[in-house]
């Protein structure tokens, strides 16, 4: 019976192990315990921004989730009609609250 504990937690602490490491090859940040992170989304230098506009959107137990954080939403609440780039903000704790942010820069 002791043999079998100790492999079963010799694997878990492998995939763990795994998991963690896996996350230093991610295109993104990645936080277990908490994820803070602004990640810009793109752009065209074409559009000069003078303009932002923000929509947002919130997380409970990963069970409710409410609003509406499209570029769409955030273009409208800065009354941008052309859009130079675009940044995302993510914010969550232990996967217990979660909020996420679209910020449109343009004209």
């Amino acid at each position: 019976m002791l043999r079998y504990k100790a492999k079963t937690v010799a694997t878990s602490a492998i995939i763990l192990g795994a998991l963690i490491v896996g996350g230093c090859a991610s295109p993104q940040p990645i936080g277990l315990l908490y994820y803070g992170a602004s990640i810009p989304e793109g752009g065209t230098s074409e559009v000069v921004a003078t303009k932002s506009g923000s929509a947002q959107c919130t997380s409970i137990l990963a069970l409710v989730a409410q609003g509406d954080c499209t570029i769409e939403a955030a273009k409208s609440a800065g009354g941008i009609k052309r859009v130079a780039y675009v940044d995302r903000k993510v914010e969550n704790i232990l996967g217990i609250y979660g909020k996420y942010t679209i910020t449109v820069y343009g004209d």
